[in-house]
């Protein structure tokens, strides 16, 4: 699987809750724990003992749906409209999806392009099932999201990580995509804004990156959940760089819906058919309810507490990221966009210690780099600002004590 995956997960290493001589697939050696999720857990058990836990860990808003989505669930509801949908989603959420890509990003979109999921994760499910064949390499960044590598891997293809540093960005470009392009590689698996980084791909240089894949015949899909929490100048979509590029969203981190497990694809409309057939047969169709709240995500009320709530993301970035420099972090790249912050905390040591060290006497919950790669993992930390402004500067505050040897 190459060195990235062979320094995560041993091909030797059974299954967690494997039961000896059972005969689980071979894959599932290639798959490791989302080690922020077990993070999460330790954070919550101690929360749970009394202690005062500040959660700068997990990707989830801490805002939840606003009144209009939530009155047009109820209204779902009680309406009986609890049936299974078409295996694409209900037509006037895809209309609604492409009128909104007009009027945000001036781009004009067949609503027929449009796959509605149960959440981005069973995008990604969808496109590396309908487009990875075994032995085929997937190029995506290290650092990045975990789960991506093991999308990939999944259905047997080979996740082949680039490292990138701040001279990029820590995002792909088309000399890295160049470099690392061998006869085997199939595309590329991209997010812009990324997850740890916050960073997102310069606009020009995607576009280089996207001819590149397509002179070779190879797939570009670009991951775009957090493409509506930018900060610096105006979102632009991938979707403007041509019909062929494939590219996920979810209604799960801008419109603050994350366990409403709802998100959507744009695919080529030759492409279509391969993925009505897959997701009729692995998901039969994403949430009823979930489906036809989101609609009211789209009215005038509730676009205005979407905006809202993307300034006060920015407010929180600005302000965490003057505490954390302040305290001595490293943050060679300011991040404009999702609601990370990608720490170097090499002058405080390994991250993981750090982290656990963190956790216990500060009682704030990060997540060191382990999860993200292993591109110098134990230099980096993730920080989420997705919580309120208070309780990130009392996180800085306790950090600050703690690595001054104080109780906070």
């Amino acid at each position: 699987m190459g060195a990235i995956l062979s320094t995560l997960v041993s091909p030797q290493q059974p299954a967690t809750g494997a039961l000896p001589g059972y005969p689980l697939a071979a894959r599932n050696a290639n798959i490791a724990s989302f080690e922020v999720m077990e993070l999460v857990k330790q954070a919550l058990a101690l929360e749970q003992q009394g202690l005062p836990i500040i959660h700068l860990s997990i990707g989830e808003p801490d805002f939840t749906a606003p009144e209009p989505v939530l009155a047009a669930l109820e209204l779902a509801a009680r309406s009986g409209q609890t049936g299974y949908t078409p295996a694409l989603g209900i037509t006037p959420l895809r209309e609604a999806i492409a009128r909104d890509y007009a009027k945000r990003h001036g781009v004009a979109i067949d609503p027929r392009r449009i796959i509605i999921t149960a959440g981005a994760s069973a995008a990604l499910t969808l496109a590396c099932c309908a487009l990875v064949g075994v032995g085929d390499e997937v190029l995506l960044t290290d650092p990045s999201y975990p789960c991506n590598r093991h999308f990939v891997a999944a259905f047997d293809g080979v996740p082949r990580a680039v490292p990138v540093f701040a001279d990029t960005r820590f995002q792909m470009t088309e000399a890295l995509l160049a470099a690392h392009w061998t006869p085997a590689t199939r595309g590329t698996l991209l997010a812009s804004p990324a997850n740890p980084t916050g960073t997102s791909i310069p606009f020009d240089e995607l576009a280089r990156i996207v001819a590149y894949a397509r002179a070779r015949g190879g797939f570009t899909l670009v991951d775009e959940i957090y493409l509506g929490l930018t900060y610096d100048g105006a979102p632009r979509t991938a979707l403007e760089l041509g019909d062929d590029v494939i590219v996920i969203n979810s209604f799960s981190k801008y419109f603050s819906m994350t366990g409403w497990r709802l998100g959507w694809l744009v695919v080529p409309q030759a492409l279509v058919g391969a993925f009505e057939k897959l997701a009729q047969n692995l998901f039969i169709c994403a949430s009823t309810l979930a489906q036809n709240a989101a609609l009211a995500c789209f009215a005038p009320e509730s676009e205005a507490i979407f905006e809202a709530r993307r300034h006060e993301f920015r407010q929180r970035r600005d302000a965490i990221v003057t505490a954390m420099t302040a305290l001595g972090f490293g943050v060679p790249v300011i991040p404009d966009g999702a609601f990370y912050v990608w720490l170097d905390c090499s002058r405080f040591g390994d991250s993981r210690l750090l982290a656990k060290r963190l956790l216990e006497e500060a009682h704030v919950s990060l997540v060191p780099g382990q999860d993200f790669g292993a591109n110098e993992p134990g230099r980096w930390m993730r920080l989420s600002y997705a919580n309120s402004m208070d309780n990130l500067l009392e996180a800085a505050r306790r950090i600050g004590a703690v690595l001054r040897n104080e109780r906070y």
